[in-house]
């Protein structure tokens, strides 16, 4: 491989790729396996061949990639995956990328499998992605796994300020995923919740003595 890859099955034919990582920070892209193999998000630009030995690795060919949002982590490596696998490309309304766009969406569209929640705040134009027939959701980065700020992991922490837009949006968003269950919430920074994960965003939005 050009770069070593950490690919872990975090649950079912839904593989988690670690592209790049630096100290205790990580950086990853996800792999959904199924009718038409999906990745979500890209990477980074210098981490294009770091996906494709991962995906050879897995003997997974990639047929579709959505975006959540437009951080550099995120979209980087959006063009030259699609080159490389002719990738059917799905981005968010107003998300500027650098590829001729195949589809654009926005909050409770279809795409595949999943029914994509607006979640801004973060970024201009950030969604997750919930499959809930899976019963797992990518949230994106509307939040951190708990243990990306010190805490135990199997929770989840609100990114801050520093890598938020507007952290008062990205708070209140939230609540657009209440509507939903999954079992299974998977973050792009700290550990994904594996176990219970809409139940533990319920009681992160609905907290006790919560005005």
């Amino acid at each position: 491989m050009t770069a070593d890859a950490r690919i872990t099955e975090i649950a079912p034919d839904v593989y988690d790729i670690t592209v790049k990582e630096a100290d205790d920070a990580r950086w990853r892209v996800f792999l959904f396996d199924g009718e038409t193999p999906t990745l979500v998000d890209a990477g980074f630009e210098d981490t294009v061949d770091v996906v494709a030995d991962a995906v050879a690795e897995l003997g997974i060919t990639p047929e579709r990639v959505v975006i959540t949002h437009g951080d550099p982590d995120h979209v980087g490596g959006l063009a030259g995956l699609v080159e490389r696998f002719d990738l059917e490309s799905w981005v968010p309304e107003g998300v500027a990328v650098d590829v001729d766009v195949d589809h654009r969406f926005g909050d409770g569209d279809s795409v595949g499998p999943f029914t994509a929640v607006s979640v801004a705040g973060h970024a201009p134009g950030h969604h997750s992605l919930v499959d809930e027939a899976r019963g797992i959701a990518v949230i994106g980065d509307a939040l951190f796994g708990s243990d990306a700020r010190g805490l135990p992991e199997g929770y989840y922490v609100l990114p801050t300020a520093y890598y938020s837009a507007d952290v008062a949006k990205a708070d209140e968003e939230l609540a657009n995923l209440l509507e939903y269950d999954f079992e299974v919430g998977l973050v792009y920074h700290g550990s994904s919740v594996t176990e219970g994960a809409s139940e533990k965003i319920a009681r992160f939005v609905d907290f006790a003595g919560k005005r």
